[in-house]
């Protein structure tokens, strides 16, 4: 496992001593190199200055909570991010992902959970390096080195997720996909994602989508799942 690894750099933003002496070991035994903060604007300060490849992120923090240092980061990275957030705090969830959260993870937590869903966030964004360069649709255009998304010329920015689902969505599109099949291709199969998170995805996709034109993209299709037409 760790040789999968290569020394990629995650920042734990954590003020419980408990969960972070818990975590950093373990991460550290997979062959991850480690930084802790314990301050929304320590994290802020160690984003910027050690790039960690993915950051662990608590939503109860000192100084500033973990949505408002989501909220920054997104000003200028996709790093990924997974939140920490307490057990069955659905607001909590849904407003992370609308933020641009990457995955969530449920406290208390088995490090064997936290460990698949890192490695599989990883995989997603190794995902995203095909022979394929752009995905097109009409006046949309999706590109796949770049990772950037745009409407006619103006480009919009989009989160790992958003950029994985709407990838989904543009290599199948006019086939109707079950949120099922929607989750396997971002998160993986097996992975335990609730089926509404995609519903929130869908949603965010359609809104930034339809601040750029007025054409319809992202269909409903009763008691299937959704298709991109």
């Amino acid at each position: 496992m760790a040789s999968e690894t290569n020394g990629k750099k995650i920042l734990i933003v954590e003020d419980d001593k408990g969960i972070s002496d818990f975590v950093i070991p373990e991460l550290e035994h997979e062959g991850f190199v480690t930084s802790l903060a314990e301050t929304g604007r320590v994290a802020l300060e160690k984003f910027e200055s050690e790039k960690p490849d993915l950051i662990l992120l608590d939503i109860m923090l000192p100084e500033l909570n973990g949505l408002e240092v989501l909220r920054r980061i997104r000003q200028n990275s996709n790093v990924p991010i997974i939140l920490e957030t307490a057990r069955g705090e659905t607001i909590d969830k849904i407003t992370g992902l609308n933020s641009g959260a990457d995955d969530y993870i449920p406290k208390p937590f088995e490090i064997e959970e936290l460990l698949a869903r890192i490695n599989a966030l990883f995989r997603r964004i190794d995902s995203m390096k095909g022979p394929e360069t752009s995905l097109s649709l009409r006046n949309l255009t999706l590109n796949i080195d770049r990772m950037s998304f745009s409407i006619g010329d103006t480009e919009i920015p989009l989160s790992k997720t958003e950029f994985l689902m709407l990838k989904t969505f543009l290599e199948s599109k006019n086939k109707v996909l079950s949120r099922s099949d929607i989750i396997d291709s971002i998160w993986g199969k097996g992975h335990f994602i609730d089926e509404n998170t995609v519903d929130v995805y869908v949603g965010y996709l359609r809104q930034k989508i339809a601040e750029h034109t007025k054409e319809e993209f992202i269909k409903t299709v009763r008691g299937a799942g959704y298709m991109f037409v």
